[in-house]
């Protein structure tokens, strides 16, 4: 069975933590993730129970993820939270922290951060906050989301490239008209 292979970055927790910039782009992974053996890259500590990952945008984490065989989904609906704060790096992650609460994390194993946009406020010039948005993602070696890859190759349904379901058991054919008892 495939296991996990980050490795993790040689810097001390907390100089990693002040060196990684979040920007759009950036990949989170969550700990304990079910990933390829043949996949490695570097990690450093996110936020509580996530990794960044480290010289890897999202096209070439895909690419990775996809020469093992395995898939990079992108699911479905941006999430946005926002943070308001004197700190711009503690500020985007309490933002992903609200991200994450705010999504089911059980349904996926990485997160991309598409876009983030900083304000602040004329009336506080101290006092600023950020708004991060961010994409649910999956690393699974199935093609079908929500299926492991014995489930997908169990020979349920499957469908070749026609549109043709294989492995069905054949039903009885029922007569296109059925016989009506005629009253005497």
């Amino acid at each position: 069975m495939p296991t996990t292979t980050m490795k993790e970055s040689k810097k001390t927790p907390l100089a990693s933590r002040a060196n990684h910039e979040v920007a759009a782009g950036t990949i989170l992974i969550k700990n304990g993730a079910l990933l390829p053996k043949d996949l490695e890259f570097e990690t450093e500590p996110g936020v509580p129970g996530w990794r960044f990952v480290r010289d890897f945008d999202v096209r070439g984490m895909d690419r990775k993820i996809q020469k093992t065989g395995w898939t990079f989904f992108c699911l479905a609906g941006e999430i946005k939270a926002t943070a308001f704060g004197i700190d711009p790096q503690r500020m985007v992650r309490t933002a992903i922290e609200r991200i994450l609460a705010k999504s089911k994390s059980q349904d996926f194993n990485s997160l991309e951060i598409t876009e983030m946009a900083s304000a602040g406020s004329a009336r506080f010039p101290l006092i600023r906050y950020i708004t991060v948005s961010a994409q649910s993602r999956h690393i699974q070696e199935s093609m079908f989301l929500g299926r492991g890859a014995a489930e997908a190759d169990s020979g349920k349904n499957k469908i070749d490239p026609r549109g043709i379901a294989k492995n069905k058991k054949p039903q009885a054919q029922k007569p296109a008209i059925e016989p009506v008892p005629v009253p005497s």
